[in-house]
């Protein structure tokens, strides 16, 4: 099995339990504190692909920058959003694990499991 990369905030107690699953299980998790070294546009791109969602479905909806970029507007397309986020990575739902070309948000933690099969 290939390494585990979980994009982690260590300050959010479900990212925390999200590592701490992993880490219990004796996998190779590497936690990458995405609030201090944040994915690019590029990067981003690659993770919502993994993913399988559109860049809207990865927005917290609740925190400031949301509210103050009016990201809820409709109009926005999928450029718009993923820049926001690789400028304001407080925006991009956490923890998120990535096994090889798979990926899930762990909400609830428990869903970063799901890599593993």
């Amino acid at each position: 099995m290939s390494e585990i990369v979980l994009y982690h905030n260590p300050r959010c107690s479900k990212s925390r339990a999200a590592l701490e699953l992993l880490q219990s299980r004796e996998l190779a998790v590497s936690a990458v504190p995405y609030l201090e070294a944040p994915p690019d546009a590029s990067a981003l791109r690659e993770l919502l692909g993994k993913l399988g969602l559109e860049a809207r479905q990865l927005l917290r909806t609740g925190e400031e920058a949301y509210r103050e970029l009016n990201l809820a507007d409709p109009a926005l397309d999928e450029d718009a959003l993923i820049a926001a986020m690789a400028a304001h990575p407080k925006l991009i739902e956490r923890p998120i694990a990535v096994c090889g070309e798979r990926a899930v948000v762990g909400r609830p933690p428990e869903r970063v499991l799901e890599i593993l099969q």
